[in-house]
């Protein structure tokens, strides 16, 4: 793939994650009236010749309850033991100024499937060190049924407690070199 550093494409070159200003996160309706939330502590990307590659370790989530940080890890969610990451491999990224379109593979709990993550883009751009930045801030919704996640549990008014589509979102900054 050939690209060229303007407002259309991503740069080339090595770009390393920049941990201290990223995050990878997600979303799901929850009890019928709320969102449940939880972030990635550890995890790594790199975009290198206009792919970007990820992984995230399912054993560093955070959700603010170590209950359900616990039953996350487990065969109902996760399955840690036998996944003990999730990762995103991208095949494209589209670039119109800001916006930016990334196709690719995610896989989650082994399963592997297809996915577009959309958002936005700033960079490259110099930081006050004269180093390179580029940034994405991008999200996907996904059926988690789709990777085997399949636990839920009735509310009292019938419904289920927990919705299917999830949002992953990640904010991703990367440095040059």
């Amino acid at each position: 793939m050939s690209i060229t550093q303007d407002a259309t494409t991503v740069p080339t070159g090595t770009w390393s994650l920049d941990p201290v200003h990223s995050d990878i996160g997600f979303a799901v309706s929850y009890s019928g009236a709320g969102t449940f939330r939880g972030t990635f502590d550890e995890f790594d990307a790199k975009l290198a010749d206009g792919n970007l590659e990820g992984s995230a370790k399912v054993a560093s989530v955070a959700v603010g309850d170590p209950i359900f940080a616990g039953h996350l890890q487990s065969p109902d969610f996760f399955d840690a033991e036998k996944n003990p990451e999730l990762s995103f491999t991208s095949s494209s990224i589209e670039r119109d100024g800001e916006t930016v379109t990334i196709d690719g593979k995610l896989t989650l709990r082994g399963e592997t499937k297809d996915v577009t993550i959309s958002g936005t883009t700033t960079g490259p751009t110099p930081d006050v060190y004269g180093k390179q930045r580029i940034a994405f801030d991008v999200e996907t919704v996904v059926d988690r049924r789709d990777y085997g996640i399949n636990w839920n549990a009735d509310l009292p008014s019938g419904g289920p407690a927990l919705g299917n589509d999830v949002k992953i979102t990640a904010n991703l900054a990367f440095v040059q070199g």
